[in-house]
């Protein structure tokens, strides 16, 4: 079996010698600056509020119902403000500006990757930083959101605010996932991190990779293991850090 070293290496030898490479990242991603992720043990979704899962809180129809009890919840669980990028987002923000990595698809909603850099940022999920009003549509920034008391109120109509994230029993943007699957469908080197891949339908764009080299790094085995060229378990900033530069 080959020592995370040795597989930093063979990592850094096949970036290197691709120019198209996509990567795909989940919660995980975000861990190191101090964001929890959902499904680990002592993530967010082992927390519950009295009877309710944050799965039911953070579901359209618990929004639409309990607007005041969603937003307690949105806004002490989801919204991490001091956040700041870690070596796995400065890493892939130094491929891009290199022109290697084309793509960024990610299914966190925290901004870290523009903070670092990124430009061409795929969204599956949403971002905190984007806020509609249901009614007039006008943007309202996450400031706004965070200082608003109870339910965030439209400055123009009144109407509630609503964070442009994707809820439970809502659809993903077709636009933005067809995006995404063409992406994944032109690199020659699909790297796939922090994510579990068993939240479809993001998880089944890695089905739509047929280039070169699929790499998975994650703390946990994924039911793509079996089909990656390198599988590393282990830190996705120290591997991505040690990988590039």
């Amino acid at each position: 079996m080959s020592s995370n070293a040795d597989k930093i290496e063979t990592l850094r030898n096949i970036l290197n010698d691709s120019d198209h490479i996509v990567f795909f990242g989940g919660a995980g991603v975000s861990t190191e600056s101090g964001i929890p992720d959902f499904r680990s043990a002592g993530g967010l979704y082992s927390e519950r509020v009295g009877h309710l899962s944050p799965e039911e809180i953070l579901s359209h129809t618990f929004f639409m119902n309990h607007p005041e009890e969603f937003f307690a919840f949105y806004k002490s669980k989801m919204i991490y403000r001091d956040a700041k990028p870690n070596d796995a987002h400065l890493a892939l923000a130094r491929l891009e500006r290199e022109g290697r990595l084309k793509a960024v698809i990610t299914q966190n909603i925290d901004g870290l990757h523009q903070a670092a850099g990124s430009r061409e940022v795929l969204e599956l999920h949403g971002s905190v930083h984007r806020n509609y009003c249901m009614d007039c549509r006008r943007f309202h920034d996450l400031d706004h959101v965070l200082a608003s008391e109870g339910v965030p109120r439209c400055v123009d109509c009144g109407g509630i605010v609503k964070p442009d994230v994707v809820l439970y029993e809502e659809a993903l943007d077709m636009d933005i996932l067809g995006r995404s699957r063409r992406y994944i469908e032109q690199a020659d080197v699909l790297i796939v991190a922090g994510t579990s891949l068993r939240v479809y339908p993001a998880a089944g764009l890695v089905g739509f990779f047929g280039g070169r080299h699929l790499v998975l790094i994650n703390k946990s085995p994924t039911p793509y293991d079996h089909a990656a060229t390198l599988v590393i378990q282990d830190s996705i900033g120290k591997t991505l850090k040690a990988c590039v530069g």
